[in-house]
């Protein structure tokens, strides 16, 4: 007879190191690329560090405190670029929120070539933003660019305002839409159609149906967007810096140009990481105050009314999974059996 072998360790369910072995090619570079530099950045922060000197005297929160001192060399160009970075996220985001939407919902629509509108929508999000940079500013050029020829205008696109921003909104956005909307179909197929059709029979029209079954649909697809746009605006670097070059007058400057500069061209490299810290941390804000904001907030509130109720022995005291529990669906072992 065969014998048969126990669960353990080399029997079916395999060693207990072997999800640790699939991710530790993961987990080095993770390591290697992500927390190890944020940790040391944090060290570099707290030295008046140049990498072109021996030894970097410590400072302990100095760099911290600098920018915060209206009277230190960062603190103007730093809460400048901080500006600039909030007007072109305020004047972006909304933007690449609503257009990507409706072209989603206009690309999921059976029509012929819909395929090829959506590869020519999603095109120019695989250029690189260099590619992106020098195309547009030979194009927006007041002189001999092709924009102002084509529209029979003249005006001078990347060093007068509010053309500069005119002109790195549109390119951001002209660039990043169909990305967003990719993601945005993705979500709409997930969204199952007998919701639409239950919605018909209720007598919904198109914008009734949008509202209350569309957008609670994407709500989860909504918040990952409007996350890494968010992220992604506020985090521009290229674009300002290959276009308008920061100008006119620093007034495109943004935050990442400005720790760019102060780090890699003024060799100030501990100040500029303390202003990358800084900017971390506003966004970190930026980022959580999103997802509370959009969260489900029947889900929130049901959540919360079932962990008072196991907090009060009512809910699951025994060890069971109660039944009126909406999150949970019943299965054999909890339902028991009916005789």
């Amino acid at each position: 007879m065969a014998k048969r072998t126990t669960s353990g360790v080399g029997g079916r369910n395999g060693s207990p190191l072997t999800p640790y072995l699939f991710l530790a090619p993961y987990l080095a570079l993770f390591v290697a690329f992500v927390a190890f530099p944020a940790v040391y950045g944090l060290w570099i922060s707290l030295h008046d560090w140049d990498y072109m000197m021996a030894s970097q005297r410590f400072l302990g929160l100095q760099n911290y405190a600098n920018l915060l001192d209206p009277d230190s060399v960062v603190f103007r160009d730093f809460w400048n670029g901080m500006g600039n970075t909030l007007l072109f996220t305020v004047i972006s985001v909304p933007f690449l929120l609503v257009l990507p939407l409706l072209l989603a919902l206009l690309l999921q629509q059976k029509f012929p070539g819909r395929t090829f509108f959506r590869a020519m929508f999603f095109a120019p999000y695989v250029l690189g933003v260099a590619v992106i940079g020098l195309m547009w500013r030979y194009l927006l050029d007041g002189n001999f660019g092709l924009v102002n020829a084509f529209l029979g205008t003249d005006i001078s696109w990347t060093t007068s305002q509010p053309w500069a921003w005119v002109s790195l909104v549109g390119v951001t956005v002209w660039w990043t839409l169909g990305f967003n909307a990719v993601i945005f179909l993705a979500g709409l197929g997930d969204i199952p159609t007998e919701h639409y059709e239950a919605a018909a029979l209720d007598g919904a029209g198109w914008w009734a149906s949008f509202v209350h079954v569309t957008l609670p649909g994407l709500r989860p697809v909504m918040i990952f967007v409007v996350v890494i746009t968010v992220l992604a605006s506020a985090n521009m670097f290229g674009q300002s810096y290959l276009i308008t070059q920061g100008g006119p007058s620093q007034s495109t400057q943004t935050a990442i140009m400005v720790i760019t500069e102060l780090g890699l061209s003024r060799y100030q490299m501990g100040a500029a990481a303390a202003q990358s810290y800084l900017l971390a941390l506003f966004l970190a804000v930026v980022s959580i105050a999103n997802f509370w904001l959009m969260r489900d907030k029947d889900a929130a509130v049901q959540a919360k009314a079932l962990r008072a109720q196991r907090r009060r022995g009512g809910g699951g005291g025994d060890g069971h999974t109660p039944l009126s529990d909406p999150q949970v669906p019943a299965t054999p072992a909890s339902l028991g059996t009916v005789r």
